[in-house]
């Protein structure tokens, strides 16, 4: 097995060569590759999951649903955090190594010609183990955007969008507006369409409503009232009351479970779950990196993969939540293209000393830039790695005080590696309880 991961290493480092640009929009090439793996209409039911922020916790609340109801499962996420095989999941299991060398090695003689990224290659891969597996159901969550993202190179069953904010700009567009075009490109004609946000874009409803998409919209076709610890989903045609509010981050998480029950709602027909499977689901459902918490002697470790300023002020309204009667430090790492000041400005009132260092290799931001952000008469340091960082964290936080550590899914993995709290091969040991404060 350690042979098969280090050949699979082997293959990850050419494919970050193998296509002449990292990030490359399109459907076209991959589109190509699916046809030829006869993969573009999968056998298995297919939704697909775009947004801002909170894409990755509906992917896991959707499988946690699914896995309840006794369905077989495949789950396609990005970033990873520890190690590539958890991008693709079936029945919440990593791929081991050897199958992902298997699945390239096909994916290879496939594509012939056509040049891939890493991600269409990624994307190809997991649709391919789907197939071979024989799930009921694949949850696809977008990469960048939507509409041009690999994920919708398929003919997808249903829809759900998450969040529109500002992020990657870049590719996407500098106002709501333009990412909400680009992220309702993953709506399909006639087919379920839902919006977990109560004030989506116009662009996005102009979208839905010019391909006749079955829109169900947070605050309009379903909803949820949260009261003494339990919340309520309601929609059309149902009332649940009663439900476990998910165990991880505030609020937001609620309504992005709302979110998952109204795609789960609209496949009724093809993939019923009953009741108890919706509670089942939701209470067991454990996405890592979300407002994830530990404790390391007496200090509490809070670790978020937040990277944009929507995300950010969700973590600060948890944090503000759950007060700590000590100092909180905070360490973080940010990629170059990211509002840096956007991010570290909501913690700014909370935070008694930043430690900054660099996380994601050359795309990574120099941690002096950084700490150029910080506020006047806050203490902020600079470290070299993730590893340093932390244990000066350590060092400095005595029992009471908390350390958050945030802004880059490249940084929030080696973090929880140097600080022994996940060991390579044991995704399941790397799980802890996570805190909510709805």
């Amino acid at each position: 097995m350690e042979a098969k991961s280090a050949e699979l290493e082997a293959w990850l480092d050419r494919l970050e060569t193998l296509h002449p640009k990292k990030i490359d929009l399109g459907l076209a090439r991959i589109g190509r590759v699916l046809d030829r793996l006869s993969l573009r209409m999968p056998p298995y039911r297919s939704i697909v999951i775009g947004g801002t922020n909170g894409k990755g916790s509906c992917v896991a609340m959707l499988e946690s649903l699914y896995l309840a109801g006794g369905y077989r499962t495949g789950a396609f996420t990005s970033p990873h955090l520890w190690r590539f095989n958890e991008r693709i999941r079936v029945d919440g299991i990593d791929a081991d190594s050897a199958t992902i060398v298997a699945l390239f090695e096909r994916i290879e003689r496939a594509r012939g010609e056509i040049s891939l990224s890493y991600f269409e290659f990624s994307t190809a891969a997991a649709l391919l183990y789907f197939a071979r597996s024989e799930v009921d159901v694949a949850l696809l969550e977008v990469g960048l955007g939507g509409r041009l993202d690999a994920v919708n190179a398929i003919d997808a069953d249903a829809s759900l969008i998450a969040s529109v904010d500002l992020d990657h700009q870049e590719w996407l567009g500098t106002t709501r507006e333009a990412i909400g075009h680009e992220k309702a490109g993953i709506m399909r004609r006639g087919r379920p369409a839902v919006v977990a946000e109560r004030n989506p874009p116009e662009s996005l409803l102009a979208h839905a409503a010019g391909i006749d998409a079955r829109l169900r919209r947070l605050g309009a076709e379903f909803d949820f009232d949260i009261h003494r610890g339990q919340w309520t989903y309601r929609s059309e045609n149902v009332e649940a009351p009663g439900l476990p509010c998910p165990g991880f981050g505030g609020r937001e998480q609620v309504a992005n479970a709302a979110g998952c029950l109204a795609v789960v709602e609209s496949l009724g027909s093809d993939l019923p779950l009953d009741r108890m499977a919706w509670s089942r689901g939701i209470e067991q459902a454990r996405p890592n990196g979300r407002i994830e918490e530990r404790d390391l002697g007496g200090v509490r470790w809070i670790f978020d993969v937040a990277h944009n300023p929507a995300a950010a002020r969700v973590l600060a309204e948890a944090l503000a939540r759950r007060p700590v009667r000590g100092r909180t430090f905070a360490v973080v790492a940010m990629m170059q293209d990211k509002d840096h000041e956007g991010v570290l400005g909501p913690l700014m009132p909370m935070v008694r000393h930043w430690l900054l260092t660099r996380a994601g290799g050359t795309r990574g931001a120099a941690p002096e830039s950084l700490a150029a952000v910080v506020e006047p008469g806050i203490a902020a340091s600079v470290h070299l790695d993730a590893a340093a960082a932390c244990e000066s964290a350590r060092m400095r936080a005595a029992p009471g005080d908390r350390v958050v550590v945030f802004g880059s899914f490249y940084l929030v993995g080696p973090a929880m590696s140097a600080l022994g709290l996940y060991s390579t091969g044991s995704q399941a040991g790397s799980r802890s309880a996570t805190w909510t404060g709805v």
